[in-house]
C-alpha cells in the first residue's frame, strides 16, 4: 500500500496546473515531465484550472473561454442614466443587492453627487424680486464643499433674515454674483444635483441644469409615501426631515442654514436612493451617448445672452 500523500503546497499546484495547461496547448512537451503525470491527469489540472475560473470544461480538445465577469463598480464618466439602470440590474440580483449598489456607487459619489441650498434676500419694487445671497454646496456625505456669501446684482430691499437668515454684517464680505456663479457652476459641471424644491435655486443662480441629473426631493412619491403623507401635496424640508430623519431643522428665529438644509436634502435622498435610482431608470428615455464634458453644462456659455429666456431676461433688468 502506498504512504499518505504529501500535501503539495499552493504555489507548487499553480505550477503544476500551469503546466498542464502548456502541455495540452501543445507548447510544452509531457516528455520532460518528472513522476508517472499522465496526459489524463494534465487534462484534470485544466479542468481544475478552468473551475477556478468560474466556469466548467466540457470534454473537447478546445480550451474553453473563461466567462465574461460584469464588474459591479461604473466609470466615472458614466452618464446618469446608465446609473440609475445599474442599480436597476443590481436591485434584480437577489439579496445583499442594496450592499452591491451602495458598494458599486460609492465609487461615483465622491465626485458625482453633490447637494445644493441656496437663500435669497428681496430686491427691485417692494423687494419683491429674489436674489442670490448665500450658496451652499455639499458632497455626497454631507461634508461642505463651497458655502459663501453672495452680493447681489440688485440694492438689497429685504433682507428677509427670518428666513434666509442673512442680514447686512454678513454683506460685508459677500463676493459679486458673477464671481460666485462662475464658481458654483464649475462645481455643478456634469454633477447629478440633489437639492428640495432646487429650481429656486437653480433661478437663483440663473442656470438650467439638465433634468436627468436632478434629484429634487419635493418631487419623489416615495418620500411622501415613507413619511405618510399625501403624494400630491407640497411637503416642505422640515416636515420631512421631521418625519423621516427624526431632527428638528429651521428652528429658531436667525433664519435658515443653507449648509443644513443641502445636508438634509443629500440625507433624504440617501434615504431612499435605491429605490427612487429603480424608478429613474423606467421613466428615463434613453439617452444617446456623450461626451465626459457636456458642452451645454458649461458656466461660460450660460453667461450668454442666447441661453437665457426672453421673459427671465426682462425680469432681470
Amino acid at each position: 500500500p502506498k504512504g499518505p500523500c504529501k500535501k503539495k503546497s499552493r504555489k507548487h499546484q499553480r505550477f503544476m496546473e500551469r503546466r498542464a495547461l502548456l502541455e495540452h496547448k501543445g507548447l510544452l512537451s509531457a516528455r520532460g515531465r518528472l513522476g508517472s503525470a499522465t496526459p489524463e491527469a494534465g487534462l484534470e489540472a485544466l479542468t481544475a484550472l478552468t473551475r477556478a475560473n468560474g466556469t466548467t470544461a466540457p470534454r473537447c480538445d478546445k480550451v474553453p473561454k473563461p466567462k465574461r465577469i460584469t464588474s459591479a463598480s461604473l466609470s466615472p464618466s458614466a452618464s446618469p442614466d446608465s446609473i440609475a439602470r445599474h442599480h436597476s440590474v443590481l436591485l434584480s440580483q437577489g439579496n445583499g443587492s442594496s450592499q452591491r449598489v451602495r458598494t458599486s456607487s460609492l465609487v461615483l459619489r465622491p465626485g458625482k453627487y453633490v447637494a445644493i441650498d441656496c437663500e435669497m434676500v428681496g430686491t427691485g419694487p417692494q423687494g419683491r424680486l429674489s436674489e442670490l445671497a448665500r450658496c451652499s454646496v455639499v458632497n455626497y456625505e454631507g461634508d461642505v464643499i463651497y458655502d459663501k456669501y453672495v452680493q447681489p446684482e440688485l440694492p438689497i430691499v429685504d433682507y428677509r433674515t427670518r428666513w434666509s437668515g442673512i442680514t447686512k454684517q454678513h454683506m460685508k464680505n459677500a463676493i459679486p454674483f458673477k464671481a460666485a456663479q462662475v464658481e458654483i457652476l464649475k462645481i455643478l459641471k456634469d454633477k447629478i444635483v440633489v437639492g428640495h424644491a432646487i429650481h429656486n435655486d437653480f433661478q437663483a443662480l440663473k442656470y438650467f441644469h439638465p433634468k436627468d441629473r436632478t434629484r429634487d426631493t419635493s418631487q419623489i412619491p416615495v418620500l411622501k409615501k415613507r413619511a405618510g403623507l399625501p403624494v400630491r401635496a407640497n411637503v416642505s424640508l422640515k416636515n420631512l426631515a421631521r418625519h423621516l430623519l427624526h431632527k428638528k431643522i429651521q428652528v429658531g428665529c436667525k433664519g435658515h442654514s443653507s449648509v443644513e438644509d443641502a445636508q438634509t436634502a443629500m440625507e433624504l435622498y440617501r434615504l431612499v436612493e435605491v429605490q427612487w435610482e429603480k424608478e429613474l431608470a423606467h421613466s428615463l428615455p434613453p439617452r444617446p451617448p456623450s461626451p465626459v464634458t457636456d458642452p451645454s453644462a458649461d458656466s461660460s456659455q450660460y453667461l450668454d445672452d442666447q441661453y437665457w429666456p426672453t421673459d427671465l431676461m426682462a425680469s432681470s433688468l
